[in-house]
C-alpha cells in the first residue's frame, strides 16, 4: 500500500472502520437471536475505532496497546461463507472471524506504510484491538460449535 500523506492513510483507515461498522450492522440484520445484539455491539466498537482515528487526524495523539493477543487460529482454517440471506449462528461466527482477521492484517499493513512512530503505534494498537475481536469470536466458536460436534 502506498499513500501520499498521513492524512490519506487516516482517511483510508476511517473509511475502513465505517465499512466494518456497516458490515456488522448488516450482519445483525441477517442473524437471529442473541447474535443481533453482539453484532450491533461490534458495530459500535468499530465506530469507536473510527472516532479514535478522527481524533488523531484532528491532532490528538493516542497511545497504542502494548498487550499482545493470543490467536487461536480457528477462523484461519474455515471455508469462506456466503453472506446472503439469513445466517445461522455458526456461519455468523465464521464470517466475523474472517472479517476481524482481515482488519488485523489491514492495520498491520498500515503500520508498515507509515514512517511516523506515533502513527505506527496507533495502527499496531488498532491491529491488537481487531485481534481481540477475533479471539472473542474464536472462543465463542470453540465453546459453542466445536464442543457440540
Amino acid at each position: 500500500m502506498k499513500f501520499e500523506s498521513v492524512d490519506s492513510v487516516l482517511d483510508f483507515a476511517i473509511e475502513k472502520e465505517q465499512d466494518a461498522a456497516d458490515f456488522y450492522n448488516d450482519l445483525a440484520g441477517k442473524v437471529k437471536g442473541g447474535m443481533v445484539e453482539v453484532f450491533k455491539g461490534f458495530a459500535q466498537e468499530e465506530m469507536g475505532h473510527k472516532s479514535k482515528l478522527i481524533g488523531v487526524k484532528d491532532g490528538k495523539r493516542l497511545l497504542s496497546s502494548e498487550k499482545r493477543i493470543v490467536d487461536l487460529k480457528i477462523g484461519d482454517h474455515l471455508a469462506d461463507i456466503d453472506t446472503t440471506g439469513e445466517i445461522d449462528y455458526q456461519r455468523a461466527l465464521i464470517i466475523a472471524m474472517k472479517a476481524e482477521k482481515n482488519a488485523y492484517r489491514l492495520y498491520t499493513e498500515l503500520a508498515g506504510a507509515v514512517d511516523d512512530a506515533g502513527m505506527k503505534d496507533l495502527f499496531l494498537g488498532l491491529a491488537q484491538e481487531e485481534a481481540t475481536h477475533k479471539l472473542r469470536f474464536e472462543i465463542e466458536y470453540d465453546d459453542k460449535i466445536l464442543t457440540e460436534n
